[in-house]
């Protein structure tokens, strides 16, 4: 559900757009963990291979994360906080919320074709692979997830104020949000396995035609 991680693509945790309460060092690491665990995995990401990457002593890291799963937790969290700030501005665009809404998805159509790289999978690569070794990690990427759908409903409820989008019968706006998040994750997750725009296509299809374009 870059939160697309979604805009599930979102760049590198760079110093622009991070807290600026954190430490230059706290947004390295999640910098360079966010770029290597997005690529290869959470389980496949050692802490040395971290530490190597970003030329920082093991002291430090232990400074700011108790374990690897603490830091795991957190570049979820930032990330979402990050993704937050994008689903902001496009929300003060004045526009539709129908076209908000079809700028959000098309910006995760385009940016989720043609394989994953580290810029695209934070979210869909990890949503496989947490779940089951990590209750906080999971919680953060559920707590995203809900951010995302609580957003998509308040954009849906308004295009049916403004009639932009078309009244679906005895379909609550949640539901909708719910059912389109649902399903481009999961095409998101099925184009990467297939490593085929197929799903992707399927379901920009399904939410244009929802959307009345």
């Amino acid at each position: 559900m870059s939160t697309p991680d979604t805009f599930d693509s979102l760049p590198s945790l760079d110093s622009e757009l991070c807290d600026t309460t954190l430490s230059n060092t706290k947004i390295h690491l999640l910098d360079t963990g966010y770029q290597l665990i997005a690529y290869k995995g959470f389980t496949a990401v050692g802490i040395k291979q971290i530490l190597d990457t970003a030329g920082v002593p093991k002291g430090s890291f232990y400074h700011y994360f108790a374990s690897k799963e603490a830091f795991g937790e957190a570049i979820i969290t930032h990330y979402f906080t990050r993704y937050k700030r994008r689903l902001d501005l496009i929300a003060a665009e004045d526009n539709s919320a129908q076209q908000k809404l079809y700028d959000y998805f098309q910006h995760w159509y385009d940016t989720q074709q043609n394989g994953c790289d580290h810029e695209k999978c934070l979210v869909v690569k990890l949503s496989a692979e947490v779940a089951d070794i990590s209750e906080p990690m999971r919680e953060a990427l559920h707590n995203g997830y809900q951010q995302t759908i609580r957003w998509l409903t308040e954009q849906i409820k308004a295009g049916l104020r403004d009639q932009s989008i078309p009244k679906l019968d005895n379909i609550s706006a949640e539901s909708i949000a719910k059912r389109w998040y649902f399903a481009w994750l999961g095409a998101s997750l099925i184009a990467k396995i297939s490593q085929t725009n197929t799903p992707l296509a399927e379901v920009w299809q399904m939410t244009t035609v929802q959307l009345g374009r």
